[in-house]
């Protein structure tokens, strides 16, 4: 006759190897995901695998943003394919406009965790309704009148700077030129209009990874209130991630209830609302020329900010 307390000790080693033994189960589990996942992406077929090559995209999906956003899904040509795009690159669009080749250059929205497709979102530039270009924009007009299955011809990487992650950027001064390595713990960035897209890119990229710890501090300029670009996402990223993004905002027009900012960019509000200068802060800037040249790159110099860390795309 067996010992009762035999027994309760062979139950309780049990049941101890089978937690142990279904821990080790979940953890093969979770490993051979992670391991099955990074080979899916290796795996993953790269449509931008030569920069001087146009591949032709066809217009799946077009979702109206605001009375002059659009954002445009064009497919890629499996549903495995990812775009291929190092972050902080972009690509050029090219079409053909009566006689006229037209080319532009846009950051993507999507990413290379995005399958089969590749999104954009630009600023539709009607005519007639700003006075100084009445004809409004060549391409934004012809992606607005583009039907789904009519195709656009893609081009790309292209770009003077990579972001390699953790802080880590390469950078060329000209296109020729040999990269220049920069690590930094910090990024201010100076955004105008749609020149929020390469900054958005590469504040996702941080967020996505845990392990990155790079701040980001972002001052967005635009016209007025209806005119922001992606505003709900970058409240949201800066609400969730407030160790990685501080956001601040300024309007040419703005209404009585605005919080933020009036007027063009200035000395005051990159002091009150960016990073200070330092030999681990970067700048980023991407908008207007009028806005670089007037506006950003004379309140750096007047703040002190290095010129050498300072990048316009």
């Amino acid at each position: 006759m067996s010992d009762p307390a035999d027994t309760s000790n062979i139950s309780y080693i049990v049941s101890v190897l089978a937690a142990v033994g279904t821990i080790a189960v979940i953890g093969l589990a979770v490993k051979f995901y992670k391991c099955w996942n990074s080979d899916k992406k290796k795996k993953s077929p790269i449509l931008l695998v030569d920069p001087v090559v146009k591949y032709s995209l066809p217009l799946i999906k077009k979702d109206i943003l605001s009375h002059d956003t659009r954002k445009f899904r064009f497919a890629l040509p499996t549903s495995d394919h990812i775009l291929g795009l190092p972050i902080g690159q972009h690509v050029h669009l090219t079409v053909k406009i009566g006689d006229e080749v037209v080319i532009r250059s846009y950051t993507p929205v999507s990413s290379d965790d995005d399958h089969g497709y590749v999104d954009l979102v630009i600023k539709v530039y009607f005519k007639n309704v700003h006075p100084k270009f009445p004809e409004g924009g060549k391409m934004s007009q012809y992606l607005e009148d583009l039907k789904i299955g009519e195709t656009v011809d893609f081009r790309g990487p292209s770009g003077r700077l990579i972001y390699k992650g953790h802080g880590n950027f390469s950078v060329k001064i000209l296109r020729k030129d040999p990269p220049t390595e920069y690590n930094v713990k910090k990024i201010v960035m100076l955004a105008g209009g749609t020149g929020i897209t390469p900054m958005l890119q590469l504040i996702r990229a941080i967020i996505k990874d845990s392990t990155d710890e790079t701040q980001t501090s972002l001052l967005f300029a635009n016209q007025t209130e209806k005119d922001i670009l992606l505003r709900d996402e970058l409240d949201d990223i800066a609400k969730n991630h407030p160790n990685k993004l501080k956001l601040w905002y300024t309007l040419d027009t703005s209404s009585e209830n605005w919080q933020y900012s009036t007027g063009h960019i200035n000395a005051d509000m990159i002091k009150d609302h960016m990073f200070p200068p330092s030999s681990d802060t970067m700048v980023l800037m991407c908008g207007p020329p009028p806005m670089i040249n007037f506006a950003c790159n004379p309140n750096l110099d007047k703040l002190g900010y290095d010129p050498k860390l300072r990048f316009a795309y």
